[in-house]
């Protein structure tokens, strides 16, 4: 099962953590937790690893939407991004939201998820355009 939409940049990890936080504002999204696993793991662990962040994403209309559907479902939200070092590049994924369809067989969340899903690719989509602050 697919179950992220993930995109490539060629920028440095902090200016990609940036602009993928304006892009999913520009779609709605506010970001509700990040956690930075790199310190995270260095710090409880003394584990090194790459340049790893998790941004936990709300939009509160499709989260109430989804939760008017089924309150079980908050289990799901909020959306997490990853950003994270791939190599020379830097990869942001999403969580596909269609998984909330899939794993709760609840067809009336559909809408909710196809929206998530534009809001979200169109976020991914313009990390791929040239950064107009640079």
């Amino acid at each position: 099962m697919r179950y992220a939409h993930t995109v490539h940049v060629d920028a440095d990890f902090a200016t990609t953590v940036a602009r993928t936080r304006a892009a999913l504002a520009e779609q709605g999204f506010g970001i509700l937790t990040e956690i930075d696993v790199t310190a995270t793991l260095k710090a409880k662990l003394d584990q090194d690893m790459e340049d790893y962040v998790i941004l936990g994403a709300c939009n509160p209309p499709l989260a109430h939407r989804a939760l008017e559907t089924d309150r079980t479902i908050g289990l799901l939200l909020p959306c997490n991004v990853v950003v994270r070092r791939d190599g020379d590049r830097t990869a942001v994924q999403a969580l596909d939201p269609n998984t909330m369809v899939t794993l709760t067989e609840l067809d009336p969340l559909r809408p909710v998820a196809e929206e998530a899903t534009r809001r979200l690719d169109a976020a991914l989509a313009s990390l791929t355009t040239p950064d107009p602050a640079a």
